[in-house]
């Protein structure tokens, strides 16, 4: 395969979910540092290819985003993120404003049960605790969607569950 094969089926790779060059290196059978001069030649062709802490991604677009301030037990975590992602939202992260450190933020980019599954086995080993114990369960969640409509579904899904926290409180 040539140079301008590999790109073009690179291009077509690269999608929403985040692959990293060391990944497409193997794929292609070319060094991760290939990939890297591939991606800058599509860039520079005019891709819309981003770069990420995990990965390449496609830039689709903007994607709407909100933050929500929600309060729940441990137990409903994994309720609270099913929420999100049954609706086709994406939990980019987690903070809590802390009244002596200030903020406190964790990415977490869960955006399907199964990686919500997977962050619930990570607290359940007990090595960590979630960030909300240390507000008494209030945190936020920024939370994106393709859609300002379907932020409002899950904005009134959250509501529904009793985890939205209304504005006044």
């Amino acid at each position: 395969m040539n140079g301008e094969e590999r790109r073009r089926q690179i291009a077509a790779t690269i999608g929403a979910d985040p692959v990293t060059a060391t990944a497409l290196a193997e794929r292609f059978g070319v060094s991760r540092q290939v990939i890297v001069q591939d991606v800058a030649i599509l860039r520079a062709e005019g891709a819309a290819i981003v770069s990420t802490n995990r990965g390449y991604v496609a830039a689709g677009g903007v994607r709407c985003k909100r933050v929500f301030k929600v309060r729940h037990s441990d137990a409903d975590t994994e309720a609270e993120l099913f929420c999100v992602a049954d609706e086709g939202g994406c939990v980019e992260n987690v903070f809590v404003h802390h009244k002596v450190y200030g903020t406190i933020s964790a990415p977490m980019g869960i955006d399907s049960r199964s990686k919500a599954r997977e962050f619930m086995r990570k607290i359940e080993s007990g090595k960590s605790a979630l960030l909300k114990n240390v507000t008494s369960g209030y945190h936020y969640h920024t939370v994106s969607a393709e859609s300002e409509e379907v932020l409002d579904v899950i904005e009134n899904k959250l509501r529904a569950l009793g985890f939205l926290v209304e504005k006044n409180v």
